[in-house]
């Protein structure tokens, strides 16, 4: 497509897929790479880089330990921000909206397309909670491996992941002298049509 299509375009999902493909080819690591934002029990927010693992008309999936700081954040306010920035394509996506936990069988065939090392590491670690040494966590994950010497490690019950379900994606594309171009599609909840509009830069 050439530079200023995307503004034009109707369905956001549909356009999110392409830049993320274009990204897949441009990107030298971690394309799907996002800046996750929550809040705490104050109002403080948080933000973290973590990796995006599926998106269709649903929303965007990630996976955590819902014992993790945003696991106890997004119990308290289920609400978040995203944000992927492709440097060599000079583009930004953000999405903001609810967040849902998704079904025990897409948390159950994910985890177990993972690594066996992520799997031990998901069971071993108490993310986020304080950790005295490394060789603590290491000892963890040999204990671990030496139990389920075949490679059936379990999903805990407290490792998932959750779906935001978006009610506005952005679309920028950078320009010449600041002048970018800013497409918002926003919708007033889940599940109803798509507003679009042109923003300033």
């Amino acid at each position: 497509m050439t530079k200023n299509d995307f503004t034009l375009r109707d369905d956001p999902f549909a356009l999110f897929a392409e830049w993320l493909k274009e990204a897949e080819d441009s990107e030298p690591n971690d394309p799907s790479a996002m800046a996750l934002a929550s809040v705490d029990e104050s109002g403080l927010p948080d933000v973290r880089m973590i990796l995006l693992k599926g998106h269709d008309e649903r929303g965007f999936v990630f996976y955590t330990n819902f014992e993790s700081a945003k696991g106890r954040e997004f119990a308290a306010q289920p609400k978040a921000a995203a944000v992927f920035h492709w440097k060599s394509l000079r583009r930004q996506v953000r999405v903001r909206g609810p967040v849902v936990p998704v079904s025990e069988e897409e948390a159950d065939t994910y985890f177990n397309s993972r690594h066996l090392q992520s799997r031990l590491g998901a069971c071993a670690s108490d993310q986020s909670r304080p950790l005295a040494d490394r060789s603590t966590l290491e000892a963890r994950v040999k204990e671990l491996a030496e139990r389920y010497p075949d490679g059936k490690v379990p999903r805990p019950a407290h490792w998932s992941g959750y779906r935001i379900v978006p009610v506005s994606i952005e679309f920028w594309q950078d320009g010449a002298f600041r002048l970018h171009d800013r497409v918002q599609f926003i919708r007033g909840a889940p599940g109803e049509a798509w507003k679009r509009q042109r923003l300033y830069p």
